[in-house]
């Protein structure tokens, strides 16, 4: 290998060969070597001509042709070499920009400005809305989703049937998911789609129509509704869960019984069954299937598969697997919509790296509580409950212990916590001169789910502090009061009588909400947040979804139970089959 570093290929060894001295007259032999080119010259030249010295030089010959070729080798192996290399880093080029092609961003504010504060250590929990879109905007949504036999190809976002805010604590350490029904009613801001042109002045309405003016209305509406300050959205559309759940090669899920919802198609028998495409957008779109065949059996299901797919997204073998990956990252960039700030793959690999951290027991799915809606018993309004719900996610409180379960010290206030808001009742007193303060709080109370057994009337004298005053035993209660009214701690103070009495004072002249309170104070304990929320974690992987034992489905116009409907659909190929 020496020689190829002396001289052009071809002519050292040449001009080596040639140069090799004799000995002059009068000179001593030198010493043969022991070996080596050396030795094979020297015995050279002291061979008889035509013998020995002969070989040596077809030897010495040979050598010299086959060097060259050693050498061209040697360089067709580097120029290979380069060109894998450029063609590798080429391949890696395209497909980081043609993943960067697929992703879809569009800008938002969330009402607050999106900025969440840091903690002690200067860390920034996450707070992102996961929307997923009911618009047929295209042909293959149209397929899948139906009801575009008289519309056609639909235009604009259409509703966010699907909502759930994802928050991931400062430490990375846990995570909380909660679910908003779609059913929902609430205040919708003033809004315009800067893509469509469409605007609101503003409305009250069901939160999932606020999608229709845009994402970032969207977003607004959730803030609004929460206090929970919003930094990113991701929205799906129907299409986009069919290419997920096939990229990483189905999503395990169980069902407690046999299931036929005749609405979204699902159709399996009782047992475990891994879903793949249009399958697995059936089972993610039940309402009619599960629970009470309302928006609120939906969310449950869809948090077992969420939390099954996290699972295999985080099973040994999906994310080192290169095909794996290349399909996972292509389907997710192409069935998303994003915020600017998630806008390019860095960044969502960067999300997801920071999802990964935390571990799938101290992932809590949780569903917003509601309440029915006065108004209208098809829909729903948030319970009083879920203003701890909304703190502690505001406060970035973990619903979990290090171990995964729910803290002990919540344990002696959990059977209190429970009580529903309904069964609360308040006595509201007004402590100041403006008329109509108590019955303007006391109507907030009741509007919000709490007792009709709740009353008004005039302090015995003025009062400069709101006070909420709690008997023996109803501190948990008290607390509920204190969420819904954004009424911090140290306003609450047990008394020696029974009963909740609020009396409002001179610092509180207007408004349902206690002033200053930006969000509602942070919960005593967290166990009470989760207050039939119908909580759960990752980790709970033989958990099944219940099927509807009511007669939410029809067949041939006859209604009936989804399990029913499944052993009489015998003409009907099972979703999983």
């Amino acid at each position: 290998m020496t020689d190829l570093g002396d001289g052009p290929v071809g002519h050292a060894t040449r001009s080596r060969t040639r140069g090799v001295p004799r000995p002059r007259a009068g000179e001593a032999d030198e010493p043969l070597p022991t070996g080596g080119r050396a030795a094979s010259r020297a015995a050279a030249r002291q061979a008889p001509r035509g013998g020995s010295r002969a070989r040596g030089r077809t030897a010495s010959r040979r050598r010299v042709k086959q060097a060259p070729r050693g050498r061209r080798v040697l360089k067709f192996s580097a120029i290979s070499l380069s060109v894998v290399i450029m063609a590798t880093a080429g391949v890696g080029w395209w497909f980081y920009e043609h993943l960067n092609g697929n992703i879809n961003s569009v800008a938002i504010d969330d009402g607050a400005g999106g900025k969440e504060k840091a903690d002690a250590f200067g860390r920034t929990p996450i707070n992102l809305l996961v929307m997923g879109s009911d618009a047929r905007s295209s042909a293959t949504d149209c397929k899948l989703g139906g009801g575009c036999s008289t519309t056609g190809v639909q235009s604009g976002n259409g509703n966010a049937d699907v909502e759930m805010v994802v928050h991931i604590s400062a430490d990375r350490s846990n995570a909380t998911v909660m679910s908003i029904p779609r059913d929902t009613m609430t205040q919708v801001p003033a809004c315009k789609d800067t893509d469509s042109g469409q605007s609101t002045g503003g409305y009250y309405g069901q939160i999932n129509s606020a999608l229709q003016y845009g994402q970032e209305c969207q977003v607004k509406t959730v803030h609004a509704l929460t206090g929970i300050t919003i930094d990113h959205f991701v929205q799906m559309d129907f299409s986009g869960v069919v290419k997920m759940s096939d990229a990483v090669g189905g999503v395990s899920v169980c069902v407690n019984a046999d299931v036929y919802d005749t609405y979204s198609h699902l159709k399996l028998a009782k047992g475990t069954h891994t879903l793949k495409g249009t399958a697995a957008l059936e089972f993610v779109r039940s309402r009619h299937g599960f629970g009470d065949g309302s928006d609120l059996g939906r969310t449950v299901s869809q948090h077992l598969f969420l939390s099954a797919m996290i699972r295999k997204f985080k099973s040994a073998g999906t994310l080192t697997d290169p095909t794996a990956v290349y399909n996972l990252a292509d389907a997710a960039t192409k069935a998303l919509t994003v915020d600017t700030g998630l806008g390019t793959v860095k960044k969502l690999i960067g999300l997801a790296a920071d999802l990964d951290k935390v571990p799938t027991k101290r992932m809590t799915f949780t569903t917003m509580q509601t309440g029915a809606d006065p108004n209208n018993a098809d829909r729903v309004i948030p319970a009083t409950a879920a203003k701890s719900l909304f703190a502690t996610i505001a406060n970035d409180q973990s619903l979990t212990t290090s171990s995964g379960k729910k803290s002990s010290a919540a344990t002696a206030t959990a059977t209190a916590a429970a009580v529903p808001a309904a069964q609360i009742a308040v006595t509201v007193e007004n402590g100041t001169s403006i008329s109509g303060r108590a019955s303007t709080v006391a109507t907030s109370l009741i509007n919000g789910g709490f007792s009709s057994d709740t009353t008004t009337g005039n302090a015995g004298v003025s009062a400069t502090t709101t006070t909420l005053t709690y008997g023996s035993g109803q501190k948990a209660q008290a607390q509920t009061v204190a969420s819904a009214l954004g009424l911090a701690s140290s306003h609450l103070k047990q008394g020696t009588g029974t009963g909740l009495t609020v009396v409002i004072g001179t610092d509180w002249p207007s408004g349902t909400t206690y002033p200053g309170a930006t969000s509602s104070p942070a919960p005593a304990d967290t166990k009470a947040a989760t207050s039939n929320a119908q909580a759960s974690t990752a980790d709970q992987a033989k958990s099944c979804a219940k099927v509807s034992t009511y007669k939410t489905v029809s067949l041939n116009g006859v209604a009936m139970t989804p399990t029913q409907a499944y052993r009489l659909a015998t003409n009907k190929k099972d979703s999983a089959s």
